[in-house]
């Protein structure tokens, strides 16, 4: 009877500790996590055979028990203005996706760090999408190392890099999977390997109190806050996390957040919604409800969506709204919709497999409806 040989362990996703740990278990010294971290976050490299400073023998025994792994690439889209998309499949099927958007020689990537969305944000494509899981810290740190293979980006650059910034604005609520989020931005963060700095991370969340605190103290990463609606019914209703953790809460939760200063302002994203929460009212409610912040806000044309029940609001009442929160002292720029003709821009995410499934679903239905009809 064969033996069913043991599947190899993916070091990508172990913290430090936990690499120095495996390689004990096989009889190697703490000290050689250190070679390994360098030539699987430094140089990106996944094949143990070329890492070159590590001897022979050793090469071969970690290609015996370890792999470094990559999420599998489903799809891979550009768009016209060269923002570009990528579909990752995870082992148990499930999928989920990134963007980048370049900007004048650097950009930002955009991670995911759900499967689908546990919010009902009722603006949000990928709202409709029910949460299936949390994505693991292998899974969201693998997103940027995807990207980074996509654009030869290895070994990481110490000066100008095209994947400048990381922004955890993708499918999901990054506070709802805080440990394997806050993993993997301490592995990306970490000067011997991808090197990017905290300055340059933004995590995005819809208002989770308890955890803005956290994430603070234990990452200190740039804080953006969906936040859409001036009063706690509006938000309610588009917004449902509101009900839970309303404004003034949420507000204070902000106040309090350490390392927040007029150098590095808290981010205030405001999706322009037509005849909602497009007024100079709203605009003149939003200054007083943020003052004493150090604030910035992104105002974020509505990008339409199949089966969406609102429309973005009119060029001039945005740069109406733009221009009361200047004069409040607020820098108030328009976000330039990129990567629409992917569904890559904000708000659009929502995995091809599932959006794929909705279509064979409304198809057999359809087909039920007409079959009825004829019977």
């Amino acid at each position: 009877m064969t033996q069913k040989s043991t599947p190899k362990l993916s070091l990508l996703g172990l913290d430090r500790n936990e690499l120095k740990a495996e390689l004990e278990k096989i009889g190697e010294k703490p000290f050689r996590a250190k070679q390994l971290w360098h030539w699987i976050y430094h140089h990106g490299e996944t094949d143990f055979l070329r890492m070159t400073t590590i001897a022979k023998p050793l090469q071969e025994k970690l290609d015996e028990h370890f792999i470094v792994g990559r999420p599998d690439l489903s799809r891979e889209q550009t768009s016209k203005d060269s923002s570009r998309k990528w579909l990752f499949k995870c082992e148990d099927g499930n999928e989920a996706e990134t963007v980048f958007i370049p900007d004048d020689g650097r950009g930002a990537l955009c991670l995911s760090s759900q499967v689908g969305c546990t919010l009902t944000c009722t603006f949000c494509h990928t709202g409709t999408q029910r949460l299936v899981r949390n994505l693991s810290t292998a899974e969201i740190v693998g997103q940027l190392m995807l990207a980074r293979d996509s654009y030869g980006e290895w070994p990481s650059p110490r000066g100008d890099r095209l994947l400048s910034n990381i922004v955890m604005m993708g499918m999901g609520e990054p506070l709802f999977n805080y440990d394997n989020v806050a993993k993997a931005l301490h592995i990306i963060m970490d000067g011997e390997g991808i090197s990017i700095s905290k300055r340059r991370i933004t995590l995005s969340t819809s208002g989770v109190v308890p955890l803005i605190r956290q994430c603070g103290a234990e990452l200190g990463v740039n804080l953006a806050i969906s936040l859409h609606a001036v009063s706690d019914e509006l938000r309610d209703k588009i917004m449902p996390i509101n009900k839970k953790y309303p404004l003034k809460e949420l507000l204070q939760a902000c106040r309090e957040y350490p390392g927040s200063n007029n150098a590095r302002r808290i981010t205030f994203e405001y999706v322009m919604l037509k005849g909602i929460n497009d007024s100079p009212a709203d605009a003149h409610e939003l200054v007083r409800l943020v003052k004493g912040i150090p604030a910035k806000f992104n105002l974020i044309p509505f990008n339409k969506w199949p089966g969406a029940e609102f429309d973005c609001s009119e060029a001039p009442a945005i740069k109406r709204f733009s221009e009361i929160l200047n004069d409040g002292g607020y820098s108030a720029p328009i976000r330039v919709p990129r990567g629409r003709d992917i569904l890559a821009a904000c708000g659009q995410l929502k995995s091809a497999s599932e959006t794929e499934k909705m279509s064979r679903l409304k198809a057999r239905r359809e087909r039920a409806v007409k079959d009825a009809h004829h019977s």
